[in-house]
């Protein structure tokens, strides 16, 4: 039986090595397809190390530094990441900490060779006391958040090098000299990486902050637009695009990737449309608002699989109002999108949010008047929390917009378009519900606010 068994799995085996060998190049192709951005990086990582390999392919350079020469390659290998800022900060973490600790590793190892005056067991219980308190005051150091989240790359090489420095001068007496050369090669692989990082094709983490930031809002969107004709089944089926409408639950987890390139960005140099203390904390503060907004579409998607358990006259009652709140908190977050992507005033998305508002006045009347006498208060109760969600949603998408209107006047936004922005002819519905007439919307823009 068992070599029966082990007869299979080797006549078995090239055709599943040929299969996996496949299955992994369709993966490598796929993968460089969705960015190619990622083969130009791979690329640029190669060119570094190819750089700083010219330590050792040349003896001048390498009878200057020796073995330390390695340090540059390895600094070049730990440093290189796949954005600018990325490279940027933990090259600048890794050469400041290795300076700062050189310097007080041989600060260190001088003081206390000289209070033990050439006593070797006094020195090394002196320099173990120093390692001691100050490995134990920098590990605390990194639990500060604001450290935790910046710094916590430099501190550890602050740790590495500064240990390296205090141990290895007890042995070794041309302790300055090795450590210049070791300092001096780190130095030059992180500059090198960062040169190849930021002249050849770069990756800004600002930029893709950006996308991210807007391309989460244009997915939520996407929903809104056909929550209301979906769940009141105004629509043929077929004509709504269900998987656009699921795109909103990427939003749900992309917190941990804004902060790390809200981290990233901040390294990063003036470039393109982002000058110096660009605001990316304000980028942050809407990415979290749209996740609020995520969270209760997401209560929403629940209702859309259940809607034909609630009778249809029903739904009917409230029906206008709330396609109208959906489609227009979609066109304000489309709005919302299209200001963050192009930097330019939310303006219009203003106008959307004052029109759902009014629109979920009207919702709130129809729900406090004698709407639901006669009717079962289990069918009633779905279509109530439909409503009051779309009421929540409404409210979370006005705190995007001012959130938006912030980042604009902290970024300076300016306005390309006219000096004055005239909706087209639309009606606004009113509060009360013996509305007159129609009304129109004409948003004017003071001249200081565009430009």
């Amino acid at each position: 039986m068992v070599i029966t068994k082990c007869w299979q799995c080797l006549m078995n085996f090239p055709s599943e090595f040929i299969a996996n060998v496949n299955n992994v190049m369709l993966q490598l192709n796929k993968l460089g397809k969705d960015d190619p951005r990622r083969v130009i990086h791979s690329l640029k990582v190669s060119l570094a190390i190819t750089l700083v390999s010219t330590f050792y392919y040349f003896k001048p350079l390498y009878d200057s530094f020796g073995s330390s020469a390695m340090w540059a390659v390895i600094t070049v290998i730990v440093v290189s990441e796949f954005s600018v800022g990325a490279t940027l900060g933990k090259g600048l973490n890794r050469g400041f900490a290795t300076f700062l600790a050189g310097v007080l590793g041989l600060g260190s190892y001088y003081i206390v060779h000289l209070i033990s005056s050439g006593n070797t067991i006094m020195e090394s219980i002196l320099l173990g006391i120093i390692i001691f308190l100050a490995t134990a005051g920098v590990t605390y150091i990194r639990f500060l958040p604001k450290m935790k989240a910046r710094y916590d790359y430099g501190l550890l090489v602050f740790i590495l090098t500064y240990c390296l420095v205090c141990v290895s001068s007890f042995r070794e007496h041309e302790i300055i000299d090795t450590a210049q050369d070791r300092v001096t090669t780190i130095l030059v692989g992180g500059l090198i990486s960062v040169l190849v990082n930021i002249l050849l094709c770069p990756v800004w983490a600002g930029c893709d902050l950006q996308n991210l930031v807007s391309n989460n809002i244009e997915k939520l969107s996407n929903f809104l637009e056909g929550f209301g004709d979906e769940y009141f089944g105004t629509l043929e089926a077929g004509k709504l695009n269900k998987s656009l409408m699921q795109g909103y639950k990427s939003v749900l987890n992309s917190k941990q990737v804004e902060d790390n390139l809200t981290n990233f960005a901040r390294w990063e140099p003036c470039h393109g449309r982002f000058g110096y203390h660009h605001p990316w904390q304000q980028y942050q503060k809407i990415g979290n608002l749209s996740r609020q907004c995520a969270y209760r579409i997401d209560a929403l998607n629940g209702f859309l699989n259940n809607f034909t358990k609630t009778p249809k006259e029903i739904r009917s009652k409230i029906q206008e109002p709330c396609i109208q709140m959906s489609i227009e908190t979609g066109k304000a977050l489309k709005q919302l999108a299209i200001s963050i992507h192009k930097m330019i005033p939310p303006i219009a998305a203003k106008t959307h949010i004052t029109t759902s508002k009014i629109y979920a006045t009207n919702l709130k009347s129809m729900i406090k008047t004698k709407l639901w006498e006669d009717t079962n208060l289990f069918e009633v109760g779905p279509v109530v929390t439909v409503a009051s969600l779309l009421l929540d949603v409404v409210c979370s998408i006005e705190k995007l917009v001012e959130s938006v209107q912030e980042l604009s006047t902290l970024a300076k936004f300016k306005n390309k378009e006219n000096n004055i922005a005239v909706e087209d002819q639309k009606e606004v519905p009113q509060p009360c519900c013996n509305s007159s007439g129609p009304q129109h919307v004409i948003t004017i823009v003071p001249e200081d606010i565009v430009q």
